[in-house]
């Protein structure tokens, strides 16, 4: 092992004990991302078809007289995207805590990532 090597590997060590429980679950959550082939969020923009692959942080049904919802926040480490299910008051499966992957069209709502009516596959729960 080479120099380099060895200081690469220390640094690694050290960031692990440095790094806050929310900058390790970032960091695997976004590892998970790239091996399901999703996009990271912070790198989707209007218009594109994306595949976001996260944990659903909350879930919140919105009465609306118009056209009732339920939203989730889904996390991939490094962004959210809101998921909107329009017309809908609950899914099953679609709870916190779930791995899934979402793929839809990025839109912006309040300065916020959102797909609408996301084509969405959840991962086996453990």
């Amino acid at each position: 092992m080479g120099t380099g090597e060895g200081r690469g590997s220390l640094r690694r060590m050290l960031r692990r004990l440095t790094a806050s429980e929310a900058e390790i679950e970032a960091q695997q959550l976004q590892r998970d991302s790239a091996r399901c082939g999703g996009v990271p969020a912070a790198q989707c923009a209007r218009g594109q078809v994306a595949s976001v692959t996260g944990r659903l942080r909350t879930v919140v049904y919105t009465p609306c007289t118009n056209q009732p919802a339920l939203e989730a926040d889904l996390y991939d480490g490094s962004d959210v995207v809101t998921l909107v299910w329009l017309g809908q008051r609950r899914i099953t499966g679609i709870e916190p805590g779930r791995h899934l992957t979402a793929k839809g069209r990025i839109a912006v709502r309040d300065d916020r990532k959102v797909i609408y009516n996301p084509y969405y596959e959840l991962e086996p729960s453990t």
